[in-house]
């Protein structure tokens, strides 16, 4: 393959507003779109295309937008072949220059052998550079080692709507003869040494309203008489967390996995620079020393943050008002062996206690609204170690093994929906900068990324 046209058609690609976070038909439109470009771009290599129509999405305010269609791809149907399927999504996250980004986030810019753009890391780069592998072959005159498929969406960063429907129905046809499945959706530790993600941490997202009247008060008028719903908030968010970042909500660090020597000789072996790391994250200081520390405390430990209070008066000025309803937003990022629904559970007796001990005549309600299962698969299945031959032989080292402190929900969902083998092979660099201002992907990772794939077709060829 021409890494020019590999860039080129990522330049098309990035051009491609897919933004599915703004519920707009603007951008409903360009979903569309780059739906379309993509089954047009597999069809030419030789691809059976389905676009399976999804309907519409129903949002709060009563309006109604079309979902874009998930693609089904398939290339090859050799029953003596293995048949490998990449998961990929084709949305982004929004993007405006005026939000910071050094230049227009939908023109794909190099500047020192970086690719600008938006959806170039997240996930349009890692989606092109899978489609340029299987090219390669084909511009080579070469049989594919393996049977291909694919499963592209638009929906992703808004959760994947109607997405575990269509993979549930396509469990036994679609699904069927496919042997291992890779998302290439996250990223490497480091700027240079590859990685290959092996877990992701789950998430629970809470809300707690605290609530007296619909209406606020005058501070001075009903301040000193009042349970202010404001005074329970604070109380209750903060018996969640101590200043050393350890949860301290009874019970809920009874099912983590416990840790194993194996497991900590895994730590020891990535390669991290901390002084790198916590310069490049403009943070003075961790909570945390040692490398191992600071990573086990990002992927296999739960963490609890919070987020936000809805209802407060967050404008600059002095306005001196009691609000009459608040609702506080945290969550808790899971972990192997931690059950969702224990914890909502946990959690909900955790607060009540708290609030009951204020003798608040206000009226607390807790809610989770998410809950999403932590993801873990086992190093040394066969996918696993071919990756790793892979690796050794595009970038001739041995690739960080690593989990994802963030949630990754399609992972999850294919390993029990679908009961396959689910590998995450990374190609972006620490520095891609996902989901904020100046997201990139280096023309070098996208370039190996490539090879790496290639690579990873002929072992995966070997298992069988």
């Amino acid at each position: 393959m021409d890494p020019k046209l590999g860039r080129m058609t990522l330049k098309e690609w990035v051009a491609i507003e897919s933004d599915s976070v703004q519920p707009v038909p603007r951008f409903r439109q360009e979903l569309f779109r780059m739906m379309t470009v993509a089954a047009d771009t597999l069809q030419r290599l030789g691809a059976h295309v389905t676009s399976v129509d999804m309907g519409s999405q129903q949002l709060p305010d009563g309006q109604s937008l079309p979902i874009p269609p998930v693609i089904l791809a398939e290339l090859g149907n050799d029953p003596t072949k293995g048949t490998v399927c990449f998961y990929g999504h084709l949305d982004v996250q929004p993007a405006d220059q005026g939000d910071g980004w050094l230049m227009d986030p939908y023109v794909l810019t190099e500047v020192d052998g970086k690719l600008y753009g938006r959806g170039a890391t997240d996930n349009k780069g890692p989606v092109l550079a899978w489609i340029n592998a299987v090219s390669a072959f084909r511009a080579l005159e070469q049989d594919l080692p393996v049977n291909i498929k694919f499963i592209i969406e638009g929906m992703e960063e808004a959760g994947s709507v109607a997405l575990e429907e269509l993979v549930e129905k396509e469990k036994n046809r679609f699904f069927s003869g496919v042997d291992y499945i890779v998302i290439s959706d996250n990223l490497w530790i480091s700027q240079r040494k590859p990685a290959i993600t092996y877990g992701t941490r789950g998430n629970s997202y809470f809300t707690v309203e605290v609530k007296c009247r619909d209406q606020d008060f005058h501070s001075g008028t009903f301040g000193g008489i009042l349970h202010e719903p404001m005074a329970d908030l604070v109380a209750l968010l903060g018996s969640l967390v101590d200043s050393s970042g350890h949860i301290l909500v009874p019970g809920i660090y009874d099912e983590v996995a416990p840790l194993t020597e194996e497991e900590i000789n895994t730590y020891k072996a990535i390669h991290l620079d901390l002084e790198e790391y916590r310069n490049s994250s403009r943070v003075e200081k961790f909570l945390f020393d040692t490398k191992e520390e600071i990573l086990m405390h990002l992927w296999r430990y739960p963490s609890l943050s919070i987020h936000g209070i809805e209802g407060a008066f967050d404008e600059p000025g002095a306005k001196t008002v009691i609000p009459g309803q608040v609702i506080g937003k945290f969550s808790i990022r899971l972990v192997p062996h931690m059950n969702v629904s224990v914890v909502e559970k946990q959690v909900t007796r955790h607060l009540e206690d708290v609030f009951s001990k204020r003798n608040s005549s206000n009226k607390m309600v807790v809610s989770m609204t998410l809950g999403l299962h932590p993801w873990i698969a086992n190093i040394n299945d066969t996918q696993y170690l071919a990756a790793k031959r892979a690796i050794r032989t595009v970038f001739g080292t041995e690739p960080d093994m690593i989990r994802d402190g963030s949630t990754i929900p399609i992972t999850k969902m294919f390993q029990e929906i679908v009961h396959k083998s689910v590998v995450l092979i990374p190609l972006g660099a620490v520095d891609d900068g996902e989901h904020s201002q100046n997201e990139k992907i280096n023309r070098w990772n996208y370039i190996e990324g490539t090879k790496l794939f290639a690579a990873f077709f002929l072992e995966m060829a070997q298992l069988h």
